[in-house]
């Protein structure tokens, strides 16, 4: 019987743990040409960078097999490298604490450590860093315990977001629904419209950041009639609402589109537009939930498919 294939997303994270162990040392049998393996050498970074601890809580928090831990534990005690006290309000509890061996052991660690950071940085450029730094971010958001509970933010546009709005359009849209370049084409089109033709007492932005990078934007802007061009009077237009995959269910859509709302009646607009498609279901539930009526339909051939598009409402008066 012929083995499983593994799956291809599967797969590449495998084979990504396989590069970045390899290109970080943790194969060699020693970190940082010291004499300590990987995990001796967390725990001594952690005993170093805590005042009391337990291997309890050692085991708990870095997920290491309880025997395991206490034999690591026993070898640095026997190198007079770490101790343990009974814990002054609970003489049940052993805290445990680095030496001034243990320090004077752990310092050159962490020196060569960081040197190995940085020589892992110089290696690229400024903007190929801040890319580097960006996704280790990502991926820790996504792996670590608080995922989905990290902060966000909302702000307004910064240099280099547009382009990060235009391609997050275009590579989710084509992702999720299938569409094709076209697509980020219109996109592209609408921000440079914004920008040629912003009025910053009538029209915004709003990118939504967490961990440093954006995570979502609105558009508000004047409502314009097709034909002409010409602005339509008391009437905004909400476009480009977008939030990405790693971020959905934090409520920041209904928090973006809660943002329009309050700037269009902050600047006297009478009501809000926007133009959707029926397949977006998740943007229409949040356009439902803030009061937006559904008011005309149609369908339509664009990006590649056949489409169903809608105009929605607020009145704001």
């Amino acid at each position: 019987m012929a083995a499983a294939q593994t799956p291809p997303r599967t797969e590449a994270v495998r084979r990504f743990n396989r590069f970045y162990t390899r290109r970080i040392g943790v194969l060699q049998e020693t970190l940082a040409a010291s004499r300590f393996g990987l995990t001796e050498s967390r725990l001594l970074w952690e005993l170093a960078h805590r005042e009391h601890t337990t291997a309890a809580e050692l085991a708990r928090e870095l997920g290491l097999d309880p025997g395991y831990l206490s034999r690591l534990l026993r070898r640095l005690k026997e190198q007079q490298l770490v101790q343990a006290e009974r814990g002054a309000k609970d003489a049940r509890h052993l805290h445990l604490r680095l030496t001034p061996a243990g320090r004077r052991a752990f310092a050159p660690l962490d020196r060569q450590s960081a040197a190995e950071a940085s020589r892992l940085l110089a290696g690229l450029a400024d903007g190929e860093q801040r890319r580097l730094l960006r996704a280790m971010a990502e991926i820790e958001s996504l792996l670590g315990e608080s995922h989905g509970k990290a902060p966000w933010l909302l702000r307004g546009l910064r240099p280099g977001d547009l382009g990060w709005v235009v391609e997050r359009h275009g590579r989710v849209y084509a992702d999720e629904y299938g569409w094709d370049t076209r697509f980020e084409a219109l996109v592209a089109r609408i921000a440079a419209d914004f920008v040629d033709h912003l009025d910053p007492a009538r029209e915004a932005c709003w990118i939504a950041e967490r961990n440093g990078s954006p995570v979502g934007c609105v558009f508000l802007v004047q409502a314009r009639a097709e034909a002409s061009g010409e602005t339509v009077a008391g009437t905004a237009q909400l476009r480009l609402l977008l939030v990405d995959p790693a971020a959905r269910g934090l409520g920041i859509g209904a928090r973006l589109v809660d943002e329009c709302e309050r700037f269009a009646r902050r600047n006297g607009y009478r009501r809000i537009v926007l133009w959707t498609n029926s397949v977006l279901v998740a943007a229409r539930a949040i356009y439902a939930k803030a009061g937006y009526r559904l008011v005309a339909s149609e369908p339509h051939e664009s990006f590649g498919k056949q489409l169903v598009g809608e105009t929605w409402e607020l009145a704001l008066d």
